[in-house]
């Protein structure tokens, strides 16, 4: 897995590339960890280079989105593949997360 965070007009994109796994899911969530901790944060998970995201990955986009939101920000995620889409369609969480 490779993340890559860039600062996109007003909204910090995180770049996810591969798989996030139960192995890859911490350096997501340690990647994250600093925009986590600002107010009326805007940040978008680019999933257009992910492959396979299991559980863990899924807790790890929860846990950001329920942080940025609680803090008053926003949390999408854009360019879901097919594959991973149903994945978020199974567990629900494509009703609770924003996607573009």
């Amino acid at each position: 897995m490779e993340v890559k965070i860039v600062k996109e007009d007003d909204r910090q994109v995180v770049y996810i590339t591969g798989r996030v796994d139960t192995v890859t899911a911490p350096e997501l969530e340690k990647a994250v960890a600093p925009l986590l901790g600002e107010i009326g944060i805007k940040i978008v998970f680019d999933c257009t280079g992910l492959e396979y995201v299991s559980s863990s990955g899924l807790r790890v986009v929860l846990g950001s989105h329920k942080i940025v939101v609680a803090k008053g920000g926003k949390f999408a995620l854009r360019g879901l593949s097919r594959e991973v889409k149903s994945v978020f369609d199974l567990t629900g969480f494509s009703k609770i997360l924003t996607i573009e």
